[in-house]
């Protein structure tokens, strides 16, 4: 792989890739070997992480699944093959750090890096350094682990970081004044919003730091999954989300995706030739997304400006810097 110091800015828009709403993880593969590749799924255990494990296990890829919880991923994981289930707590630096070590004194590159994992809407909380869980888990988490195993990465000579993120990120951007609710009254909402284009915005920057590494960067919108995400949704949420019925009774939302179709996206950006000299982009239905020109939190789809503009990018990542106490040396 040839690359240069030359940094451009993939368009934010639809490359017509063939593939839509209801593909799902198997056929965005598109029935290529990856025999020799290293993946790394956090929440690779329940949901579209799981789904996006066995896609890439049964085409040959070694994919270790960092786990909080250990016994049920092992549940999870039972009869696959080619994977190797680690210890891991995002809201817990040291943890992440000693992952990372084990995964860097094995001395493999990493191919892949895909951060599924995460939790949306839960009650205020907060982990050791005070900060929001939310917050916590789902950005900056990832963004130390990305950080520890940077050299993995480079190593590769072409990995991939696939951030999942959210059509949440309609709701709102990141609060770089008050990111843990210290002075305001927490929203669950607004703080997983918050969480989910931050996840976009990392995407945005990484891209463009890792570029000449060779690593290349990309966020997304899995679609409408059911999955354990929804734990601390209430039955009014679960009924507006996943059915339509105003009498209470179950009836599908046309958006719903399927665990298949959910895990779909995440397996082409890790893994598509269609991305290949591209990077720093939304994706959502296994294609680039447009920019949303809605303005309300009801857009179903696009990315919003302000979860991939390059200034906010820039600005989270001295902030992420700042918080988790990481110079992360691209």
């Amino acid at each position: 792989m040839r690359i240069t110091n030359e940094y451009t800015i993939t368009p934010q828009e639809p490359i017509r890739s063939g593939y839509g709403h209801h593909t799902t993880a198997k056929e965005a593969l598109g029935g290529r070997d990856l025999s020799g590749k290293t993946a790394v799924v956090t929440g690779g255990y329940s949901g579209i992480g799981l789904e996006t494990v066995r896609v890439l296990t049964e085409a040959g890829a070694a994919v270790i699944v960092p786990a909080r919880t250990l016994d049920k991923a092992r549940a999870s994981l039972a009869g696959m093959s080619h994977v190797e289930l680690e210890e891991l707590d995002l809201m817990n630096p040291a943890s992440i750090d000693a992952f990372a070590q084990r995964f860097l004194d094995s001395g493999r590159p990493l191919d892949m890096l895909i951060h599924s994992a995460g939790i949306m809407v839960p009650p205020l909380k907060r982990d050791a350094r005070g900060y929001e869980s939310q917050f916590a888990t789902n950005h900056l988490g990832h963004f130390q682990l990305t950080a520890r195993l940077w050299p993995a990465l480079k190593k590769a000579g072409g990995a991939r970081v696939v951030v999942v993120s959210s059509s949440a990120i309609s709701m709102g951007g990141v609060d770089f004044d008050d990111p843990h609710f210290e002075r305001k009254e927490y929203d669950r909402w607004i703080a997983y919003a918050q969480s989910k284009s931050a996840n976009s915005l990392f995407a945005v920057e990484l891209d463009k730091r890792g570029y000449s590494s060779g690593v290349r960067a990309f966020a997304l919108h899995p679609g409408i999954v059911e999955t354990d995400l929804a734990v601390n949704l209430t039955d009014d949420e679960m009924l507006a989300i996943y059915a339509h019925d105003n009498k209470g009774r179950r009836s599908e939302n046309p958006l719903l995706k399927t665990v298949e179709q959910g895990a779909a996206t995440s397996i082409w950006c890790a893994t598509s030739p269609q991305l290949d000299g591209k990077g720093g982009v939304y994706c959502e239905d296994v294609d680039i997304a447009n920019i949303s020109t809605a303005d309300s939190s009801s857009a179903q789809s696009g990315v919003t400006p302000w979860a991939i503009d390059p200034s906010l990018a820039s600005r989270l990542w001295r902030l992420s810097e700042k918080l988790t106490g990481i110079t992360f040396e691209t």
